[in-house]
């Protein structure tokens, strides 16, 4: 039966936690694109008009829906640094599981429905990203561009979250 206590799990966790998990996946893509040189980055969190800004971040009002990261050239152009780039949020994501599990098997967090929602969505983010589909509008998952990189079939080295920007 679903009751008040299961209402708010379902606030958390989608509100809350699959918002971070989100963020976190996105930061690991800039990361690599950062370091690789990476100009022009920029991280969008959720869908719709723009909540706010901070520097290279921008929050739109459905924060909770989508995200997306682009920037607009690297200094080390190469299939390695593109694959580095698309496989970023996958193991940003990763290291997070880790991370969180760890800080509960040495009692610095507590365990708890937010840790284990958290783990769910990051290893739902992980799966998702890496599994080589076409999404429905026509983008590719993080795997998928990254196989066509490889075959030299991905043209504008861009993914459904991570793109790079062509004027």
């Amino acid at each position: 039966m679903f009751g008040y206590d299961d209402f708010m799990k379902f606030i958390q966790a989608f509100f809350v936690v699959f918002p971070v998990v989100t963020l976190i996946h996105l930061l690991g893509h800039i990361f690599f694109a950062a370091i690789f040189g990476g100009k022009g980055i920029r991280v969008v969190i959720g869908s719709g008009k723009l909540l706010f800004s901070l520097k290279f971040l921008e929050v739109r009002h459905f924060y909770f829906w989508y995200g997306g990261c682009e920037y607009i050239s690297l200094k080390y152009n190469n299939k390695l640094t593109k694959s580095l780039i698309f496989l970023g949020g996958s193991i940003f994501n990763v290291v997070s599981i880790f991370l969180v599990n760890y800080l509960i098997r040495i009692d610095i967090i507590e365990a708890s429905m937010l840790w284990y929602q958290f783990v769910y969505f990051s290893f739902y983010y992980v799966f998702f990203a890496l599994l080589p589909m076409d999404m429905a509008d026509g983008t590719l998952s993080d795997g998928k561009a990254m196989y066509k990189l490889w075959r030299n079939k991905n043209k504008d080295d861009s993914s459904a979250d991570c793109r790079r920007k062509v004027f």
